[in-house]
């Protein structure tokens, strides 16, 4: 008999007061389910520095939920962005989620300050020499679009959990074998940090389709045919359900306990596959008895 899995959830900063009652009604929906830490996302290019260090300050101060704040390479330098680690920790936040981070919009590619950090493995270095930090890392289980392929991916991945990353979160993927291969390939190549699976519950087919095609998740054709069908009959939401509980469903099968939600900061479909999965506030209230 499977076990309940233990949930992580991810959040954007909200860029104004839609957004902000948005984010708040995503935390009040989800919060009961006891994640064992909820991350805050930055924007393309470091847009949302400041909104994500407001947001993960005020969800620490007001849910007193574990949050992970996003950190960046990206249009910093070294020092001002150890400035921001620094002032998560002040406002009581120890845990980062260290990213190379995506280019401004209209660049092509990643290019570093002058001053910055080159790489993720820099910024990851310069955080675990600190020895306060609880530091996640990014991982690719389908071949991310700059690497050479996927051996590369897990390369880096291991240069990074010796650098000094204590857990990877993964891209978002379709299909249980993507993330098992990817796996045992990790520890194949030596990798001991936990690997935990990022789950996206399916809200909108187009939206989560052309970012798929842009980060190298792999889009099966049945999947194309399922969201055409679903779409016509008006259940595209139950569908999204569906596969996500049927996904995690196989993943847990296979001996995952942890599951990362990205929940775009609408909170319906990741309860409800969560729900589904046997994780109700009713259940967490119980297993804290």
């Amino acid at each position: 008999m499977m076990t309940n899995p233990t949930i992580s959830l991810e959040f954007f900063p909200p860029k104004n007061l839609e957004g902000a009652f948005r984010l708040w009604d995503t935390v009040q929906v989800l919060a009961p389910l006891k994640p064992r830490f909820v991350s805050v996302t930055y924007g393309a290019g470091g847009t949302t520095r400041e909104l994500t260090r407001d947001a993960v300050a005020a969800l620490h101060k007001i849910t007193g939920m574990n949050v992970a704040a996003h950190l960046t390479c990206v249009d910093a330098t070294k020092a001002e962005t150890m400035d921001i680690a620094e002032s998560f920790f002040e406002a009581g936040v120890s845990e980062i989620v260290a990213l190379r981070g995506d280019p401004p919009k209209g660049s092509d590619s990643f290019v570093p300050h002058a001053e910055g950090f080159a790489s993720s493995v820099e910024l990851i270095e310069a955080l675990a020499e600190k020895d306060k930090f609880q530091i996640r890392v990014g991982a690719y289980p389908e071949k991310h679009p700059e690497a050479a392929d996927q051996q590369a991916d897990i390369n880096w991945l291991k240069a990074k959990v010796d650098a000094g990353a204590h857990e990877a979160l993964t891209q978002f993927f379709f299909e249980p074998e993507a993330f098992l291969r990817f796996r045992d390939n990790c520890v194949k190549a030596g990798i001991n940090a936990p690997i935990t699976p990022g789950i996206l519950p399916i809200e909108n087919w187009k939206g989560a389709r052309n970012f798929a095609k842009r980060c190298g998740t792999q889009i099966p054709a049945w999947l194309d045919e399922a969201f055409e069908k679903a779409g016509a009959e008006g259940r595209q939401d139950a569908l999204a359900v569906e596969l996500s509980t049927k996904l995690c469903q196989d993943l847990m099968k296979e001996g995952v306990n942890d599951l990362h939600f990205y929940t775009l900061n609408r909170p319906e479909l990741t309860r409800d596959v969560c729900a589904a999965l046997g994780i109700t506030a009713e259940t967490q209230i119980s297993n804290a008895a």
